[in-house]
């Protein structure tokens, strides 16, 4: 489940807890959950590492890591982490991963006491260590942010005016648009008043520029809450998102659109995923 907002707010409390951190032991309970390197590779290049950074690219959460003797060492390795639906990254002090649960895939063992868990209920999620060259290639592979300033109505436009797939589908196309899944998918077209069957290329200039309004407005405000806990996602601290008590779409199939007061519809029938909308009022 984790979407753009929910990695981004794990992502920002672990740069700010961990940065500089150095990795003191690490355990693997889950390697099924493992990418481009097993058990050993993972302990041979992250053991006596430093955590320079952690940040978000797409749903993935990426710590850069580097030789902790050499204080100007270029990042040797970028350890990324994409949740999927179950998975996430949260910080314990004098716990070990059998005391967790058994939901820890992989366990990392900090200098300072604490241990940081790869926690994932349905193992779908993945761990993978990838050099800055593999990772550059993987992360050109994305599309652009919609949250980064360079992505403006113009560039957004041309974007999704290309395909003829349905606007919901096109905003999920993580080729076409790096981020945004289903709740905000469903969350932006009813702020923007656009019908998520519509071809992405019927939109107007006009159409378009709201959408990408009602897009941007909505991750920033669910930044702001710490995302969306509907049921596993947790941040870094274990805590549980505010956002859905602001949802005015997803999850709310039956009830009135906080807009025209109609009863909002929810179907399957546009990718298979639940989609909510209002008949009325998105157009």
């Amino acid at each position: 489940m984790p979407e753009l907002p929910e990695t981004e707010t794990i992502a920002r409390d672990l740069d700010e807890s961990i940065r500089g951190a150095i990795v003191r032991d690490l355990v693997v309970l889950r390697d099924d959950v493992l990418r481009e390197v097993d058990a050993a590779g993972l302990a041979s290049a992250l053991l006596g590492a430093e955590v320079r950074r952690v940040w978000r690219r797409a749903k993935l959460i990426v710590l850069d890591v580097a030789e902790a003797r050499h204080a100007e060492a270029m990042v040797r390795w970028h350890l990324v982490v994409q949740p999927r639906f179950t998975g996430g990254l949260f910080i314990e002090r004098n716990a070990s991963p059998e005391e967790i649960g058994s939901y820890v895939c992989v366990s990392f063992g900090l200098t300072d006491g604490r241990r940081l868990h790869y926690r994932d209920v349905r193992r779908l999620g993945t761990v993978a260590l990838m050099s800055p060259a593999r990772f550059a290639a993987y992360s050109a592979a994305l599309g652009p942010e919609p949250l980064d300033p360079a992505l403006g109505d113009a560039e957004f436009s041309v974007l999704l005016r290309a395909s003829r797939q349905p606007l919901k589908v096109a905003l999920m196309d993580q080729r076409r648009l790096a981020g945004v899944g289903n709740i905000y998918a469903n969350e932006a077209l009813w702020r923007a008043g656009l019908d998520p069957s519509r071809e992405a290329r019927s939109l107007s200039d006009t159409e378009s520029a709201a959408l990408r309004a009602g897009l941007q407005a909505v991750l920033l405000a669910s930044i702001a809450a710490r995302g969306t806990s509907f049921r596993d996602y947790r941040d870094a601290r274990g805590e549980r998102g505010r956002f859905v008590e602001q949802l005015a779409a997803y999850g709310r199939a039956g009830e009135p659109c906080q807009r025209c007061g109609h009863r909002l519809v929810g179907t399957h029938a546009i990718d298979g995923r639940s989609t909510v909308f209002c008949h009325t009022c998105q157009r």
